[in-house]
């Protein structure tokens, strides 16, 4: 997948609005393969609505949204699986790790599945974001800003053309989300994969191509 296109977009429940001042909703917007894009977001603006759109999961929007010039609500059931597993990795704002599961278990669970990463990258991953030593201990009893670093490493697991990240430094201090960028740096680089960031405040500090606020 090259792109993502969203032409007059906006959630149903906003239909009734007078007026919507908004870089996304009601626009035309292009996201690229191989640059990098943050969309800033106030509370109820439709930003976890936007990620279920873009991820298949809802569809109550109107206007239209395309992958590759395709309208995506003529996509099947089985056609979304294969996106799901090579063209878009998602790292959700509530992380959906298993819980009983170690941090290494979590990623590697995905990464038995893909193939796509070597375990010393992965090893070495945790390294870089200081969680070496919760290797081996279950994600519940991590804090969250850890298991954030465990959601990333696993969503690098997945193939993709564009890694889609729903406020994925809420919890980490200044360093690991500079980590976090150097990490995405070398991924834009090696593999060209666009890269999309929603924050409703404390934001990943990339150097984006462009920024939209919802």
């Amino acid at each position: 997948m090259n792109s993502i296109e969203l032409k007059q977009t906006l959630p149903q429940v906003f239909s009734g609005r007078d007026s919507i001042v908004s870089d996304i909703w009601h626009k035309e917007v292009y996201f690229e393969r191989g640059k990098s894009y943050l969309i800033e977001a106030a509370s109820g603006t439709g930003k976890s609505s936007l990620c279920s759109y873009i991820y298949g999961y809802r569809h109550d929007y109107q206007g239209i949204i395309n992958f590759d010039g395709m309208n995506i609500k003529g996509i099947s059931s089985c056609g979304w699986d294969e996106i799901r597993r090579n063209a878009i990795a998602m790292m959700f704002q509530e992380l959906r790790l298993f819980g009983e599961l170690t941090a290494s278990e979590n990623v590697m669970l995905k990464n038995n599945l893909t193939s796509f990463r070597s375990e010393r990258q992965i090893k070495e991953w945790f390294e870089q974001l200081d969680i070496a030593e919760k290797w081996s201990q279950p994600v519940s009893r991590m804090s969250f800003g850890q298991q954030q670093r465990v959601a990333f490493i696993r969503m690098l697991c997945q193939p993709s053309d564009f890694l889609f990240m729903d406020e994925p430094v809420s919890h980490l201090d200044e360093n690991n989300g500079k980590i976090m960028c150097s990490i995405l740096d070398e991924d834009i680089r090696s593999r060209g994969v666009g890269i999309i960031v929603t924050s409703i405040g404390h934001r990943l500090l990339m150097n984006y191509d462009s920024v939209f606020r919802l």
